[in-house]
C-alpha cells in the first residue's frame, strides 16, 4: 500500500525531480560525455580496427583532394 499523504507525495516528487536533474546534468557534462565517447571509440577500435582505418584513409584522401583542388584549380 502506498502512502498518499501530502508529505509522502512531496518526497516522491522531490526524488523524481532530483533523478531528472541528475540525468540532465550527466547529459550536459561535456568532459564526462567525452570520456564516455573515448571509451566507446577505444572499445570499437579494439574490437575491429578496419572501419577506423578505412575512415581515416578516406578522410586523408578527401583533405588531400581539397588541398590539390585549392592549389591547382583554376581561379
Amino acid at each position: 500500500m502506498t502512502d498518499t499523504t501530502p508529505r509522502a507525495r512531496s518526497a516522491a516528487v522531490r526524488k523524481e525531480l532530483e533523478e531528472t536533474l541528475d540525468a540532465i546534468d550527466d547529459k550536459l557534462n561535456v568532459p564526462k560525455q567525452l570520456g564516455v565517447l573515448g571509451t566507446r571509440a577505444r572499445a570499437s577500435w579494439e574490437e575491429n580496427p578496419v572501419p577506423w582505418i578505412i575512415g581515416a584513409t578516406a578522410a586523408v584522401i578527401v583533405v588531400g583532394g581539397l588541398i590539390a583542388w585549392a592549389v591547382f584549380g583554376d581561379d
